[in-house]
């Protein structure tokens, strides 16, 4: 029997050792704090949690385009607060029964290698020493905080300080445009923040079609989101009144709180990688296809390996590695045929190629849009903005991605992300008769 040990519980590390365990692997798994991954259940979950509200006060404010009369909702930020603890207590609570019904050992410390076949965990009760066949690093990352950045808690906060606040902030300055800043724009606009976004870039979501980032702009100048475009944050000081956030161009914002949202970096350095002969780089992790790393029985997964950042990845790339460990045969993940989100109301979701990326590598391609305002659905439910976007190879007609800015977005790409990964052509999507009115025809429609 293979001994796995697994050195923390995030997405990738509980995949793994429920997938080993039921493949008769004798399996130890170490996490120091949350079992269910802490950037998971401290950022991912919580942001996702806040965001539901968000979009309920959206409804209640947008109400009377539907005919309805309502009194303003009102946010109680100790109830949201609540919630968001209970909803992760409980995500945690399901994986250690899980887990614990799989015969998984669970130790609580922190673990570091003493060599390329031993760890040693340091607990409560004291240094603990383990032998193992093969390994799985999972430790995720946690957020970036620059030099010029002083962390609080209170006024200048890193994401995981802005579930728990004991008030909505009245002027929240975020920094940094990329997916979970957008995010947090959304967020705090809806519960009743003034807003302003630094943007470092000449546009927000700097990575993603330009197409797309206009209609997210265009949304948070109509709810009074103010812009920053093309300034550095290189500064944060706390004044009597809030904060101000300095940019190297010299433009000065000033808030009642300041929201770092500018990356993460990977928790790797107490792992001692360098006794297990591991390579890494900066911290992060190097794997091939497989996540095996430098040592042939050792793996690394998630956030600390530097690939795409997504709960759902280190999830796949577990669940792969217990396979693999055991010998079954494992096709390698298609990183570019995964599915990516950004919740914010309209919601924006992706799969595979875009027009852009096609352009920019010079190949040729078929595109096809269809905005949600011709949608009936769309129409009727009050939710007209965005569009669907279809992009196939226009020799075979298979569909190579698509993109959809809307209401529910992130459930209504699943359509075009199995058309994606089984090479459906734009013509089977044509054929396919939908529920009408949905918001899904769009697809079909964006495919013709």
């Amino acid at each position: 029997m293979k001994h796995l040990l697994i050195i923390g519980g995030g997405p990738a590390g509980t995949a793994a050792a429920t997938t080993a365990a039921a493949r008769g692997c004798r399996v130890t798994l170490v996490e120091k704090s949350i079992v269910g991954g802490a950037a998971h259940l401290w950022d991912c979950i919580p942001s996702k949690t806040m965001t539901a509200t968000a979009v309920r006060i959206d409804s209640i404010r947008n109400a009377a385009k539907l005919g309805l009369v309502t009194e303003p909702g009102q946010v109680d930020p100790r109830q949201l607060a609540s919630r968001i603890s209970k909803i992760s207590e409980n995500i945690t609570a399901s994986w250690n029964q899980l887990l614990g019904s799989q015969g998984v050992e669970l130790i609580r410390g922190t673990g570091r290698f003493v060599g390329p076949n031993t760890a040693e965990v340091e607990t409560e009760t004291g240094t603990r020493r383990i032998d193992f066949d093969n390994a799985l690093i999972s430790t995720g990352s946690f957020p970036r905080v620059p030099p010029w950045a002083e962390i609080d808690g209170e006024r200048m906060l890193t994401t995981r300080d802005a579930y728990d606040l004991p008030v909505i902030p009245e002027h929240m300055v975020v920094i940094g445009s990329g997916v979970t800043g957008v995010e947090f724009v959304h967020i705090f606009n809806s519960l009743g923040s003034k807003v302003t976004l630094v943007v470092s870039r000449q546009q927000i979501l700097p990575h993603r079609d330009p197409e797309v980032a206009a209609v997210l702009e265009a949304d948070f100048i109509e709810r009074g989101v103010k812009l920053v475009i093309g300034a550095r944050a290189e500064a944060i000081n706390r004044t009597d009144e809030g904060i101000e956030v300095v940019c190297d161009d010299g433009r000065i914002v000033r808030g009642s709180h300041a929201l770092l949202a500018i990356g993460s970096i990977p928790l790797t350095a107490a792992l001692d990688l360098e006794a297990a002969g591991i390579e890494h780089d900066d911290g992060y992790i190097a794997v091939d296809e497989f996540q095996v790393t430098s040592q042939p029985h050792i793996y690394a997964a998630g956030d600390c390996t530097g690939q795409m950042p997504l709960s759902s990845v280190a999830s796949m790339q577990g669940k792969k590695i217990a396979q693999h460990l055991v010998g079954l045969p494992v096709q390698p993940i298609d990183y570019s045929k995964v599915t990516q989100a950004v919740f914010t109301e309209p919601e924006i979701a992706s799969v595979g190629l875009e027009d852009i990326q096609a352009a920019q590598e010079g190949r040729k391609v078929r595109t096809t849009k269809v905005p949600f305002a011709a949608n009936a659905r769309g129409v009727l439910q009050g939710y007209q903005g965005g569009f669907v976007k279809v992009v196939s190879d226009p020799a075979t007609g298979v569909v190579l991605g698509g993109t959809i800015v809307g209401h529910r977005a992130s459930e209504l790409i699943g359509i075009l992300a199995l058309a994606v990964q089984v090479d459906v052509r734009a013509e089977q999507l044509i054929e396919t008769i939908l529920v009408h009115p949905s918001l899904s025809e769009s697809i079909t429609d964006a495919a013709e």
